[in-house]
């Protein structure tokens, strides 16, 4: 019935239509070679036609209505020629000047709206979703003659639709690519152009997972239709190229940010998925350990000063960033960002994307928001010395500033500080707090095991422990792996931290230029726990597991 009858069995299922037994027994009892699960289920009375239809018309925020074909207007026909609506599987049911609706005759195939939004220029489209046999009696009822003329539109380039593969089949490809790594909790979707193959990776839990790959014939037409959906220029693949795609998936809005990239297989495409659920996360959900989640909320509610967060690309920075600014912000503060780009959009914040063709980099964006008098700044990333100047002058006049650093841990954000040219002065008075973080793998709780450390492990543990606060734990966890985890034993991230604090010691030892071995040192006197440390307690407490520490702090240093 469906073009992906598993997944909507799935949502049946789990909305309580459907039980597992009722499943496996259509299964069991399909009659033709032909017919599937589904129609097994719709044939045996288990469910109706309408229960399917509006549970997906639900689950991708679509209306479910039955459909009149002899209330179909002529100028609902006239928006959607017979040729355009046969090649999208599409009625028109309402339209107007500026908008048209169209009933759709697959109902897993709500892409073609985005197909249509192209073709059909100058009008917004919206889609129901109605019974397959109505629409297709509404088609063939009003579109009988087929007089209609064909309609051809061009892009900006003058690249024609069809060069561009913006049919059918590529469609739905192109759509479930998206939708399969959103539904697998994706951070990123790698779409790489090789010699024989046409390869597919989906950043899952940070590491990179290969997805069955699509005929290297589609390669072009493929890529053609993701650069239409980023408004990039498809005729243009001799030079980079930046987009983004706004998309809503079950309810959820989702931005996708997109580089394209040539080589020598064609354009390679990287698509970055930002899901808005994840501004929800609060500092507990993080990962903190509630000693360090007492500390950090301390910090980021001090009056004035700057806060760093610091870590390598990847290491979950941002996310951190913006869990601070939702726990702060309160209708009685002012808060103000300076992003390159702005990631996810916040209600009751100011924010300022840079913008370096107009002249707009942070430091110029920092000084003018000042102007606005607000409360907290938080700056994207401190990369040069004109900008770090600003941050601290600003803490320095009463402002709390949140900015990231690219350094390997919380000490070295000060080295790295008056190695671009900050004077020493500047950031012993202004610095209150620097952390450092990485992000590790969590064990799958559904699949999570406990075990006795071996020999080896308890040896590797011991001497990590040495010298440090951590204990060696004599239970430890790992998770066996799982359908929920893809068979990795693994599911979602959390943070390891690394809380460095400044006090009147460290303020003096900055201002006479102290090496970060120094610095270190003082911190771990008052208390400091390492990545390692932190990771090491996270082992115990069965969030993660050994390796993953490791992993990620080859280069921490006890």
């Amino acid at each position: 019935m469906t073009s992906n009858d598993e997944y909507v069995i799935q949502l049946l299922t789990e909305r309580g239509y459907l039980t597992s037994e009722q499943v496996f027994s259509a299964a069991q009892s399909m009659k033709a070679e032909n017919e599937t699960t589904l129609d097994a289920l719709l044939s045996s009375g288990a469910i109706d036609e309408d229960s399917v239809l509006g549970t997906i018309a639900d689950q991708f925020g679509l209306k479910y209505c039955h459909l009149n074909a002899e209330a179909i207007s002529e100028e609902a026909m006239r928006a959607v020629p017979a040729d355009i609506a046969k090649k999208y599987g599409v009625v028109p049911v309402v339209a107007n000047e500026t908008s048209v609706t169209v009933a759709l005759v697959d109902p897993m195939g709500y892409d073609a709206i985005d197909s249509l939004r192209y073709v059909l220029t100058g009008k917004d489209v919206d889609a129901v979703l109605s019974p397959i046999a109505e629409v297709k009696a509404a088609m063939d009822k009003i579109y009988a003659d087929g007089a209609d003329a064909a309609v051809s539109t061009r892009d900006e380039d003058g690249a024609d639709d069809a060069a561009a593969g913006d049919d059918g089949a590529v469609i739905k490809l192109a759509n479930m690519i998206i939708t399969t790594a959103i539904k697998m909790k994706a951070s990123d979707i790698h779409i790489e152009p090789m010699e024989k193959e046409f390869r597919i990776r989906y950043r899952i839990d940070g590491a990179l997972r290969k997805m069955d790959s699509p005929p290297k014939r589609l390669q072009g037409a493929i890529l053609s239709r993701f650069k239409i959906m980023s408004k990039m220029k498809i005729s243009e693949k001799r030079i980079p190229q930046d987009g983004r795609i706004q998309i809503t998936v079950g309810g959820r809005d989702l931005d996708l940010r997109v580089s394209s990239v040539p080589t020598n297989h064609g354009e390679s495409i990287v698509m970055r998925i930002l899901d808005k659920s994840n501004l929800s996360l609060g500092l507990p959900q993080l990962g903190f350990l509630s000693d360090d989640q007492t500390t950090f909320e301390k910090l980021i509610k001090l009056p004035d000063g700057v806060v760093l967060v610091t870590g390598p690309t990847g290491s979950g920075k941002t996310t951190t960033l913006y869990a601070c600014l939702g726990q702060i912000n309160t209708p009685d503060k002012k808060l103000i960002t300076v992003e390159d780009p702005v990631e996810y959009q916040i209600s009751g914040i100011n924010q300022v994307q840079v913008n370096k063709d107009v002249g707009l980099d942070f430091s110029a964006a920092l000084r003018s928001i000042l102007r606005q008098a607000p409360n907290i700044v938080m700056i994207g990333e401190i990369r040069d010395a004109e900008t770090a100047d600003i941050a601290m002058e600003a803490a320095l006049t009463g402002h709390l500033v949140f900015s990231t650093l690219h350094t390997n841990d919380a000490p070295s954000a000060v080295t790295r500080l008056l190695d671009i040219g900050v004077k020493p002065f500047l950031v012993a008075s202004a610095l209150r707090a620097a952390m450092a973080q990485r992000l590790v793998r969590a064990i799958c709780e559904k699949c999570k095991e406990s075990y006795t450390p071996t020999e080896r492990e308890i040896k590797m543990l011991t001497g990590l422990a040495s010298g440090t606060n951590a204990t060696v734990p004599d239970t430890m966890y790992h998770g066996v792996g799982c359908d929920r985890c893809g068979k990795t034993g693994y599911k979602g991230r959390k943070g390891i931290f690394e809380i460095f604090k400044v006090d009147d010691t460290i303020q003096r030892l900055i201002f006479d230029h102290a090496p970060a071995t120094l610095l270190r040192q003082r911190a771990r006197e008052m208390g400091m726990r390492t990545l390692r440390e932190d990771g090491m307690l996270k082992v115990a407490s069965g969030m993660t597991s050994l390796a993953e520490v490791l992993r990620v702090t080859m280069g921490d240093a006890n």
